[in-house]
């Protein structure tokens, strides 16, 4: 494993460019400190000095979404989720994807958002004009703010936010509810600016190629505002079903519409010679395998899929070789090292490529949000009809052919079977099909859909996780070996990571009032606000 920082270096200009690099390239020890001092405009420049040279962030900060994402993301959520496994024993086996939390892992999951993207929208607000010159622009900049720290919240919990940058002592923590209804007014500010723009200046772009995303088309980013209102809306649904609902129907309503086919897909261009991170840690370190959730559901239902997110084991794996033989969570890999990370793998010679964009939202994942809504009642819509078109969306996203994979009706999750260690078996736990059925209960509808949405959204281990969270599906392995010591529930599985020791060493009183926020411990076994402990309906 290893660590790398590959995002200033595409930051270019004068003085108040040298300002956004030197805020991206802070220390990550007590980031949530660090803006104020950066906030005083270093030199007099003109109204369109300061637009072009604050743009050049844009593209970093849209790359440091996925910041070191091995310790960030693929070290606890994609394995939380039932996406990946590593066949390597990281610390003895004593690691995140058997509970023993790893402390250094998890500060990068923390911090770096603060340090690559809250502190140089903050810059760029108050060192620059943009949001009154360039209001296009600083929509964009909020919206990649809410998804960076949208991440970071459905990790921890209560975080910093509303008042980042107010302090040069201590950085308050907002609880997460306080969070989420700030998420939703900055979206409002996006939708309101990205309207106006475009129709007083139709076809036209001020970011252009500095947006790694969607190369400053506002009309794409509107449709991803309203797309991420309404992911938002359902995150909230079982604590606040209310503003869930309101949000989600103004998102659905919205004339800017929202992501419909795989060419409004966000996805971060890897620009500047940046490498897909799922190509870093699959095909360049051998870092990560398929685990055995995704394996029991992509091979019993005999998903087309399967060879395009993964390639079979290596020949490494000896007589494993070319099959799917994933790693089931929380596996001891010990002295089976060699041959667990030779297991199944991500495609990286197809699909996961060196220069591959790597996605954030799909058009495939909004219609799931869809069906979700319309099954809520909060639509007219037809469950059926978005829940196939999330499905169709995705086979199209991936290039595999549907055949008839809308009218099985039979096929199921399958066994796992780990053919290196029978303990870590696992009997099938779901028996949902995956043709629509209209009769079926409310809860198998939403089980449907869940399963088919987590299939498609693959690789983003986050959402996936955050969706198991917040409905128990798909319903996944338990972990094979829990070393937390009590604190993380081996049926109820993890809820999040905790706060990094730095912060109790650096904002002590701050982190300690985030604790009573959270209402639990600051252990892996404490729900956050929104991942409430009742039926879904």
């Amino acid at each position: 494993m290893k660590r790398h920082y590959k995002y200033s270096k595409h930051i270019t200009g004068n003085k108040l460019g040298f300002v956004l690099v030197s805020v991206m390239a802070l220390a990550l020890t007590a980031c949530t400190k660090n803006f104020e001092k950066y906030n005083t405009n270093p030199n007099s420049l003109s109204k369109s000095q300061s637009a072009s040279i604050a743009s050049t962030a844009f593209g970093p900060m849209e790359q440091a979404i996925y910041s070191n994402y091995q310790r960030a993301q693929n070290l606890s959520a994609d394995g939380y989720s039932g996406y990946m496994q590593p066949g390597i024993a990281f610390g003895g086996d004593r690691n995140n994807l058997t509970y023993a939390m790893n402390d250094g892992w998890n500060t990068t999951g923390f911090n770096d958002q603060y340090t690559l993207v809250m502190s140089p929208v903050h810059a760029i607000a108050t060192t620059t004009t943009i949001k009154t010159t360039n209001p296009e622009m600083w929509a964009v900049a909020l919206l990649i703010q809410v998804e960076a720290m949208d991440r970071v919240t459905d990790r921890f919990g209560p975080i910093p936010y509303t008042r980042v940058g107010t302090s040069l002592t201590t950085a308050p923590y907002d609880d997460q509810q306080t969070v989420y209804q700030t998420f939703f007014k900055q979206i409002d500010t996006a939708v309101t600016n990205l309207k106006a723009y475009i129709a007083d200046n139709p076809g036209k772009t001020s970011l252009g190629t500095n947006d790694y995303i969607y190369a400053g088309n506002y009309t794409e980013w509107l449709k991803f505002a309203n797309s991420l209102r309404l992911r938002l809306a359902m995150r909230i649904v079982k604590v606040d079903p209310a503003t869930a609902q309101t949000q989600a129907v103004e998102a659905l309503n919205d004339s800017g519409g929202t992501l419909l086919t795989p060419t409004d897909d966000a996805a971060i261009a890897q620009t500047g010679g940046r490498e897909n991170d799922l190509h870093q840690i699959s095909g360049d370190w051998n870092n990560t395998n398929m685990s055995a959730a995704i394996e029991s559901y992509m091979v019993g239902y005999n998903d087309p899929r399967l060879s395009i997110y993964f390639q079979p084991a290596q020949a490494g794996a000896g007589a494993y070789a070319g099959q799917f033989v994933g790693i089931r969570a929380g596996s001891l890999i010990g002295s089976n090292q060699s041959t667990y990370s030779n297991f199944a793998n991500l495609n990286t010679t197809q699909t996961f490529q060196f220069s591959t964009p790597q996605l954030i939202m799909t058009a495939a994942e909004v219609w799931f949000l869809k069906a979700e809504a319309a099954l809520r009642g909060w639509t007219a819509a037809s469950v059926q009809s978005n829940y196939e078109a999330g499905i169709a969306a995705s086979m199209n996203q991936w290039g595999a052919s549907i055949g008839s994979y809308l009218s099985d009706a039979t096929s199921t999750e399958a066994n796992f079977t780990d053919p290196l260690n029978a303990t870590n078996n696992a009997t099938a736990l779901s028996t949902i099909t995956i043709q629509w059925d209209d009769s079926a209960t409310q809860e198998q509808k939403l089980e449907r859909i869940i399963t088919q949405k987590w299939l498609a959204i693959f690789p983003d281990g986050q959402e996936a996780w955050a969706d198991y969270r917040r409905t128990g599906y798909p319903k996944l392995f338990p972990v094979a070996n829990n070393f937390s010591g009590g604190t993380i529930s081996t049926d109820v599985q993890v809820r999040r990571l905790p706060y990094p020791s730095s912060e109790y060493t650096t904002n002590t009183t701050a982190v300690n009032n985030a604790v009573k926020l959270l209402g639990g411990a600051d252990n892996g076994g404490t729900r956050l606000w929104w991942d409430v402990n009742k039926a879904n309906f």
